[in-house]
This record gives C-alpha cells, sequence and structure tokens, in this order.
C-alpha cells in the first residue's frame, strides 16, 4: 500500500474533470465546501456525510496525567476535540480494498 495526501489541490481537480466546472469554480467550490463543514463544527454542530462518515466535537474533563519519563502527575485541562466515525459503507469498502 502506498502512502499518499489528498490535498485540496487533488479534491478541485477531481471536481474539474467529473464535473466540468473551470478549475478556479471548483477550487471554490471545494473551499466553500470545507468551510461549511468547519464553521458547522465550530459552531457544535454534528456534520453527518451519508456513506462517509460523521464528525462532532467531543468535550473532554480535566483529567490527570502522567509524565512517561518522570513519572511525575500533571493536570491536563479540560478541552474540545474533533471526533469521526466513519459509515459502515465506507468500514466495508476499505475492508474489501474497493
Amino acid at each position: 500500500m502506498t502512502e499518499r495526501t489528498l490535498t485540496r489541490a487533488d479534491l478541485a481537480e477531481a471536481v474539474y474533470e467529473q464535473v466540468g466546472l473551470s478549475r478556479n469554480e471548483s477550487s471554490d467550490l471545494v473551499e466553500q465546501t470545507l468551510d461549511e463543514i468547519m464553521n458547522a463544527l465550530i459552531s457544535g454542530d454534528h456534520v453527518k456525510l451519508s456513506s462517509f462518515g460523521s464528525f462532532a466535537i467531543r468535550e473532554k474533563g480535566e483529567r490527570i496525567g502522567r509524565n512517561p519519563k518522570t513519572g511525575v502527575e500533571v493536570p491536563i485541562s479540560p478541552r474540545k476535540v474533533l471526533v469521526f466515525r466513519a459509515s459502515h459503507v465506507l468500514k466495508d469498502r476499505i475492508a474489501k480494498g474497493k
């Protein structure tokens, strides 16, 4: 399996080739879509992309952690984290390699 990173430019190029918009319009469409997803997550909404998965923000409370090197306990402050849950359709397609 080769490791390759899919970029915004790759997405815009795919839209250009498959939809037929100009390169600038394709790039703008990708940017607007990603901005819409980010803004929804920032405002605390869940984002569900059918047959792909869902994104949500989860609040993690304060807890005590430990420095693995020294063993000293340190408090870890509360924070928000992004979580992604893949759909069963995506999981099945990954498992089949298609």
